[in-house]
């Protein structure tokens, strides 16, 4: 397996923040003591297992390339000021949620976020039902969010974040998408507060349950909440 993606990375000349080529390395070849991130920023390789969870994250290193290593230099960055200890900081944290469970939320319009934000599900998903593939779609980031959907469950949450598009064709062409989120990783005030939770299988086509409105009406899916504050969603 990490031959083939290896021939993939070196192909697309993929490079940490630093400059280093990135390649997918054994687990073992990471040092006694050193940190998964640490490493990767220092040296380009990526510790990666004969598993799923490591192949959706070599996956995303593929797709997201400038993305994934903005959010590998902020961790690291964070590792050699902070170490490593029982609590990560607020900026690793939000950092760690969006390389594990991230689902990029993209809209052309205000009303499919703001529903969002708002906990309005019958106005996502259901009054708002048309919207999805015209004013918002969504494309999938985190490696651990694609493992879970293997063998999909209901209440299945992804940590939505928002970016405003020009036009769903358009943003078919995910290296645009790619530059901005690693300019915003790179350098934002990164906090957990700016996700929002998005239950996947509400999303239309993703589950063939949900084409029965009575299928939102699970409140321990589909709770209700309150924000009280929130970033707006970046623009591409």
């Amino acid at each position: 397996m990490r031959d083939i993606l290896n021939a993939h990375a070196e192909r697309q000349d993929l490079r940490t923040a630093g400059g280093h080529p990135l390649r997918f390395i054994p687990q073992g070849a990471l040092p006694p003591g050193v940190a998964y991130e640490a490493h990767i920023a220092a040296t380009g390789g990526v510790p990666t297992r004969d598993n799923l969870h490591d192949f959706f994250n070599a996956l995303i290193w593929l797709h997201w390339p400038h993305a994934k290593a903005a959010l590998n230099a902020r961790q690291a960055s964070a590792i050699a000021r902070d170490g490593i200890g029982a609590v990560r900081g607020a900026v690793r944290d939000a950092a760690t949620l969006f390389d594990e469970n991230a689902l990029i939320f993209l809209r052309t319009d205000d009303a499919p976020e703001r529903c969002l934000t708002g906990f309005d599900w019958p106005g996502l998903f259901i009054e708002g039902r048309a919207a999805w593939g015209r004013s918002c779609a969504v494309l999938p980031f985190g490696h651990a969010l694609l493992e879970k959907l293997v063998a999909p469950y209901k209440s299945i949450t992804a940590h939505a974040w928002p970016v405003h598009v020009a036009s769903l064709e358009a943003a078919a062409e995910t290296a645009s998408i790619d530059a901005v989120l690693a300019d915003t990783l790179a350098s934002a005030d990164l906090t957990t507060s700016d996700f929002r939770p998005l239950p996947v299988m509400g999303i239309p086509g993703w589950c063939e349950a949900n084409r029965d409105p009575a299928f939102y009406s699970d409140t321990a899916v589909f709770r209700a909440g309150r924000r009280t504050s929130a970033k707006p969603g970046q623009k591409c």
